[in-house]
């Protein structure tokens, strides 16, 4: 059996067709109260956030802090509650122990009410203003420097056009930094170049959010295909506060990304390994990451796949050559600086990694640093590892990339909040168990770190 293709269909029998998703879920599934709690504290801490957003400035960009203009403030600016940074812990830390309750307790959560859920956190967090990070201002950035003003974004950062209306909104740290992101993006982000400030955040949060439950409504469809409980991995995936709260609500470009690997998948799942290929290397156009997901598709099946294999290659080489088509025609040889400045952001490092953890906050630079040299090790030793249990048919592709992908997370030097999210729908969709407790428990260990940053110094939380 091809490592490629569906292991067990789900049964067709005793169930009912979920409208907009068509597909069968038991029917005799029932909701259970810790579930049906956990889903109440989700509902409460998002609706929370959303609504004191805008009064709460540890929520907030630090530039629009600085601002705080009032075209920014979302839907809910009449509502005048700060949360101080107390309370935002608080609820953040409420919202992750509820979805760790419901992924635990999804296999007895009726269908409607995950993903009536998902959709309802998604648009709260859609009408809140732009969240804690800055990124949506570099895309706008980035797109007004190469379609406006005919500056390269990738050999000059956004202070290169420090005479524009939305500079200002950059944070300090990226202002002298190229674009990281891949051509395909960039090329995407010009046709909102001419919106104004408070548009293109909108704008911008709004692709992210459809890109987001896109995404869900894909995973669906490849735990269908896997054998595997939809229920829950739509659950892991849409529930998970870290793509909600900073994925969606920072309108970060990572959610597209993840839409097209995980359509390549699926496509890959459903034996059009051309499409799947394609997609996959037309998501690296988006953002790099995506590159770790082709190499454990190649490999799977071993000698013995042939035709398969060349048919993914086939598909790569078409997406691979669009890719460099946009790049060279639009950007010149200019977007190859793209490998340059993800090196650099790594080596910039930050406090949310595991390195910059132990450098910050343990105040241990020589340990820091050695183990930034250690885990990128470790993370080149381990993948060569699970390729080589993948030719062999000792793992699933998918668990092989899952595993991976942790690896290269917890070995980054910049290790950003939203990042878990390019662990969910793999670890939803492996068949290693440990895999999707593994996604809560480093979704937990991001989030705690993430909240150290929130308590000033010097002074208590509240």
């Amino acid at each position: 059996m091809s490592a490629t293709r569906p292991l067990t269909p789900l049964p067709q029998t005793s169930g009912f067709e979920l409208s907009g998703v068509g597909l069968d879920v038991p029917a005799e599934r029932t909701s259970s109260r810790r579930g049906l709690l956990g889903i109440a504290g989700l509902l409460v801490s998002g609706s929370l956030i959303a609504v004191a957003a805008a009064h709460t400035p540890t929520l907030l960009p630090e530039t629009i802090r600085l601002a705080d203009p009032a075209a920014l403030a979302g839907a809910f600016q009449g509502v005048a509650v700060n949360l101080h940074p107390g309370g935002a812990i608080g609820a953040l830390l409420l919202m992750f122990t509820c979805y760790a309750l419901v992924v635990a307790a999804s296999g007895q959560l009726s269908p409607r009410v995950v993903l009536t859920t998902i959709a309802a956190l998604h648009a709260l967090i859609l009408l809140a203003p732009p969240l804690i990070s800055t990124d949506v201002f570099s895309y706008q950035a980035y797109a007004r420097m190469g379609s406006l003003y005919g500056i390269n974004p990738y050999t000059h950062g956004p202070y290169a056009a420090n005479f524009d209306a939305v500079f200002p909104y950059v944070g300090a740290k990226w202002s002298s930094i190229a674009s990281a992101y891949g051509p395909l993006y960039t090329v995407f982000t010009y046709l909102l170049a001419p919106l104004s400030i408070a548009a293109s955040v909108f704008t911008y949060k709004s692709i992210a959010a459809v890109a987001s439950i896109a995404l869900v409504a894909v995973v669906w469809h490849c735990a269908r295909l896997r054998g595997k409980d939809p229920v829950k991995a739509a659950a892991l995936v849409g529930l998970n506060p870290l793509l909600l709260i900073y994925g969606v609500g920072g309108a970060h470009n990572d959610l597209l990304m993840l839409l097209v690997g995980v359509g390549g998948v699926y496509a890959i799942l459903a034996s059009r390994e051309r499409l799947g290929g394609s997609l996959t290397l037309l998501a690296v156009g988006i953002k790099l990451t995506a590159g770790l997901l082709f190499p454990f598709a190649l490999v799977a099946g071993g000698p013995r796949r042939g035709r398969g294999r060349r048919d993914l290659l086939v598909g790569a080489g078409a997406g691979l050559a669009v890719i460099v088509a946009v790049g060279l025609e639009v950007f010149g040889w200019g977007s190859l600086h793209v490998f340059a400045t993800v090196n650099q952001a790594q080596n910039e490092g930050g406090a949310q990694s595991l390195p910059g953890f132990i450098t910050s906050r343990l105040h241990m630079p020589g340990v820091g640093h050695a183990a930034t040299y250690v885990l990128a090790t470790v993370f080149v030793v381990l993948c060569g590892w699970l390729l080589r249990r993948v030719w062999r048919g000792q793992m699933d592709w998918i668990d092989g990339a899952a595993w991976a992908m942790l690896a290269m997370l917890a070995a980054s030097s910049s290790l950003l909040p939203w990042y878990v999210a390019w662990l969910l729908p793999l670890a939803a969709l492996g068949h290693d168990r440990r895999l999707a407790r593994t996604a809560v428990a480093f979704t937990g260990v991001v989030l705690a770190i993430q909240l150290l940053g929130y308590i000033p110094h010097g002074s208590g939380p509240f």
